[in-house]
């Protein structure tokens, strides 16, 4: 047989779906499994959207332009616009998923064997990207003690070598729900323009912010506008996980240009869903009220609960959808595992993301998991109830 190619081997597996066969395993066998482990959010997709799709008259379901049809990037800006966020229809390229705009911003950017620097714990398919692109990684550790807060400038700057091309950030922050301050992002600008680097920021979850916190875009960053790049995406913005579109953001000409040619090789993002992305800007923003009021109310849940369960440690997050917990564990991966495979509370059990999984540095996160509070407010107290009940009786608890 034929021998895989090393970035086959390298492209390393989902921490948030490794354990889904023993999750399935675990509902064949009666269990209810509440599943905390992926930003799968059961908010109603905008009705406005829904409609888009259901009263589809074309006749021909033809390819859009391969930056995306020019009514939705002009529609775009206008929303970037009008959260204060300076875009032209220019600097927007559609993807198919914000997961694909970053993997075009690191090809574009990047040669075979680069650096970027990311700060962890970070959004694990960050790692398949890179392995996509064939550049490596490079962990600058955030300590949940910070609550995960951007490390030292100093720590970072060390990481920077002579094969760093860029900073990449998602804020808010996927796995740990921490809001980039003004004063963080200045840092960042500073150091950025100082070494003449690329920064990407993962802005995908801009309308989840709480408790009277601000989120200050990358774009707005006055000095380095042709170092930033900027990814969006429909995905978690509107409850539209399965329309896979997003964006490629950038006053960068030149990369834009390139960007764009990656872009022609595979042709055009989907047409339905930008029609259905297009068609969600008209969202009202009570819609995004009440979400975020629901959020606030699921995060207090989660957040009140964990730090009431003796041992476990959880920081408040200011954005996402997403925590990330210390628990009093041997390993959270072989916790996460048992509680699928060995444990039920009234027949039911937790669904969690081991951690470990969210860093590049070996053995870090070891006693943490990601939990994604995107269930109702009554499953989320049962999942803690669970969880509580499996920690007095795991059998590697660590105190």
């Amino acid at each position: 047989m034929p021998i895989l190619s090393e970035k086959a081997i390298l492209m390393p597996a989902s921490p948030i779906r490794k354990l889904v066969p023993y999750a399935e395993k675990a509902k064949t066998q009666g269990t209810t499994v509440y599943h905390l482990n992926i930003g799968q959010p059961d908010i109603e997709t905008p009705e406005v959207a829904l409609n888009a799709v259901k009263n589809l008259d074309r006749k021909v379901i033809e390819y859009s332009h391969s930056a995306g049809f020019e009514s939705y990037r002009n529609a775009l800006s206008a929303y970037y616009v009008k959260n204060g966020i300076r875009v032209s229809p220019e600097d927007i390229i559609i993807t198919t998923g914000g997961s694909e705009a970053l993997i075009f911003g690191f090809m574009t950017t990047c040669n075979p064997g680069d650096e970027v620097i990311i700060p962890e714990p970070f959004y694990a398919n960050y790692n398949g990207f890179a392995v996509t692109a064939g550049i490596n990684v490079v962990p600058v550790t955030a300590t949940i003690e910070s609550g995960f807060a951007l490390p030292p400038i100093t720590e970072i700057e060390k990481k920077i070598t002579s094969k760093t091309k860029g900073i990449v950030i998602c804020n808010p922050g996927n796995p740990t729900g921490y809001l980039y301050s003004k004063e963080e992002l200045e840092q960042l600008r500073d150091l950025v323009k100082k070494h003449d680097l690329f920064l990407f920021a993962d802005e995908v979850y801009r309308e989840f912010c709480y408790d009277g916190a601000v989120p200050f875009s990358v774009m707005n960053l006055e000095g380095i506008e042709n170092n930033v790049i900027m990814i969006d995406s429909v995905s978690k913005r509107y409850s539209m996980c399965g329309a896979r579109i997003g964006a490629l953001i950038s006053k960068n000409k030149e990369v834009m240009a390139a960007a764009l040619k990656f872009g022609q090789a595979r042709l055009s993002p989907p047409t339905i869903d930008q029609i259905a992305a297009e068609a969600a800007l008209k969202t009202p923003q009570s819609y995004f009220d009440n979400v975020v009021r629901e959020y606030v109310q699921r995060r207090n849940i989660m957040i009140q609960g964990l730090n009431s369960i003796p041992g476990v440690f959880c920081p408040n997050p200011s954005g996402a959808f997403y925590c990330v917990a210390k628990f009093p564990v041997d390993d959270a991966e072989k916790f996460c595992q048992w509680l699928l495979e060995d444990f039920s509370h009234e027949g039911q059990t937790v669904m969690m993301a081991p951690a470990n999984g969210f860093y590049a540095t070996k053995g870090a996160g070891l006693q943490e998991a990601r939990i994604a509070y995107v269930l109702n407010q009554e499953d989320l107290k049962k999942a803690v109830i669970c969880l509580e009940k499996a920690l007095e009786v795991y059998p590697g608890r660590t105190n």
